[in-house]
């Protein structure tokens, strides 16, 4: 009997879990100390946007990191003055573990200056990358 017990706790806890992991996953989001931080195109080894830059880390295997590059993509070409830069994060490793970048694909939005504006841990939606350009730009 309390085998079943155990079993419905594992099953409830695993469901509340995959629940909240589904909600937050590709949210943009503002972190505090994000704020401050500015990236340039030393680190990322491309040039930024002359009005915003979407920066996405990624790994070889990734398979939401494809889709989320073809919505970056998107975007950018539908926004005069947006770039798209892609970074292997396996490659940047450093940076990755400055940013404090647990999972791929994870997206930053930064203004013109380079300034993280937003971040996405996991596959963000298409419109959420337009709104959080608009606080960019």
């Amino acid at each position: 009997m309390t085998g079943v017990v155990v079993c419905a706790a594992v099953l409830a806890v695993a469901g509340v879990f995959g629940l909240l992991h589904r909600r937050t996953s590709g949210r943009m989001k503002v972190r505090g100390r994000d704020v401050e931080r500015r990236l340039g195109e030393a680190e990322l080894g491309a040039r930024l946007g002359e009005r915003a830059t979407l920066v996405q880390f990624s790994s070889a295997f990734c398979q939401p990191c494809r889709a989320t590059r073809r919505t970056l993509i998107e975007v950018a070409d539908m926004v005069d003055g947006v770039a798209h830069v892609e970074v292997d994060a396996e490659e940047k490793l450093s940076l990755v573990r400055e940013l404090d970048i647990l999972r791929t694909p994870t997206v930053l939005v930064l203004d013109a200056r380079g300034r993280i504006v937003r971040r996405a841990s996991g596959q963000p939606r298409k419109a959420d990358v337009i709104a959080a350009l608009g606080e960019a730009v």
